[in-house]
């Protein structure tokens, strides 16, 4: 239900994002380093919305995959403290919680 919604804010965004552009059709002066140029708005503002879903997919992606390393390196950390813990007691984690819950008993 969340990707449905966010699909359905992303289209009304994207369609405002088209209309603005589209009433601004008047050329504009862009001033490069190196130049001058003449292009219509609507270029300019479709290569700035363009360019800045680039750099926020890119951080976006950036940020999963330092997750997905966190998630890896955590789940490996996690099995071997759980070996530790089975070399010291002899028996499965599990067992030795059940141990507990039944000496509280």
């Amino acid at each position: 239900m969340r990707g449905q919604w966010s699909l359905i804010i992303g289209l009304i965004v994207a369609i405002l994002i088209a209309v603005f552009a589209v009433i601004n059709v008047d050329p504009v002066r862009v001033n490069y380093l190196f130049g001058t140029a003449d292009w219509p708005l609507i270029l300019v503002i479709l290569g700035s919305v363009f360019m800045g879903a680039i750099v926020a997919g890119t951080i976006g992606i950036l940020r999963v995959y330092q997750l997905q390393a966190e998630i890896k390196r955590l789940k490996k950390e996690k099995l071997n403290l759980e070996g530790e813990e089975i070399n010291k007691t002899g028996e499965l984690p599990s067992a030795s919680k059940k141990k507990e819950k039944e000496t509280k008993l």
